[in-house]
């Protein structure tokens, strides 16, 4: 039996920001799942002492549904999942189930050293939040070895249309997010080498789970920091009364 009905589903809060690729996976499921939620976009680094309570490792996202709390994205999905099950967001074969998981995991580890820590975290955070220019090297390692090796993979295992199994899952968003933040670092997908996974990511990017998130990506990434919080509330963001978002920033152990 599901742990709610429908008659008894609370909105869900989600901390984190709007901008990480974990947090988009987990609100683009509840978004599938339609699912009410409202959320506190801030950034692991601005995370306060109650933001490490619940996140001890300092990741996001978090999720709180009444007086239940977890993070990391994919426990929350699979939690949300058994607990909301309208829409599932694994295929029914145990087979397809255990390849969608593992998708999952080669996206949110594979994925994200690269798209993450390679890219993004050296082009955009570094300069933005330390004031530090990213590390040079690593940024080439990635375009030039680490990421061509990783896309010929993908190239073999995405489908030419649709999604993996069917119907939109955990599979496909969680592959699919890690290419946005790519591309907010200047990555684009060469479509005449990877045309399937080029065809894959525009295609789920589009699904109405996705789309209607990057609105408030792009409102955020264009607003000062301590603007931000107001211009998503003008741009009609769902947003929680109160932050656990602090004014300095401060390293944790995994912030993204």
């Amino acid at each position: 039996m599901p742990l709610h009905s429908g008659a008894m589903e609370r909105r869900l809060r989600i901390i984190g920001s709007y901008v990480s690729p974990y947090v988009r996976k987990v609100l683009a499921c509840l978004n599938l799942k339609g699912l009410d939620y409202e959320i506190d976009p801030i950034t692991p680094f601005f995370g306060s002492d109650e933001f490490e309570r619940l996140s001890p490792l300092r990741r996001i996202p978090i999720l709180i549904d009444g007086e239940f709390s977890v993070s990391d994205s994919t426990v929350i999905c699979a939690y949300v999942d058994e607990a909301y099950p309208r829409h599932p967001l694994f295929p029914i074969d145990p087979r397809d189930r255990a390849r969608a998981r593992w998708f999952e995991e080669f996206a949110d580890t594979r994925l994200g050293d690269l798209f993450i820590w390679g890219l993004f975290y050296q082009k955009v955070v570094r300069p933005a939040v330390w004031g530090e220019p990213g590390d040079e090297e690593r940024i080439a390692r990635t375009l030039t070895e680490d990421l061509p090796h990783t896309l010929d993979y993908l190239e073999g295992e995405l489908p030419a249309e649709g999604y993996l199994f069917g119907d939109i899952g955990v599979a496909d968003i969680s592959i699919t997010t890690f290419f946005r933040n790519g591309a907010y670092a200047g990555f684009e997908v060469d479509e005449t080498r990877w045309p399937r996974t080029a065809a894959f990511v525009r295609r789920t990017l589009d699904h109405p789970a996705i789309a209607a998130l990057l609105p408030f990506e792009d409102v955020q990434r264009s607003a000062e920091i301590k603007h931000r919080r107001q211009a998503l509330l003008n741009a009609g963001a769902p947003l929680t009364e109160e932050t656990l978002g602090t004014r300095e920033a401060r390293k944790g152990l995994m912030p993204l």
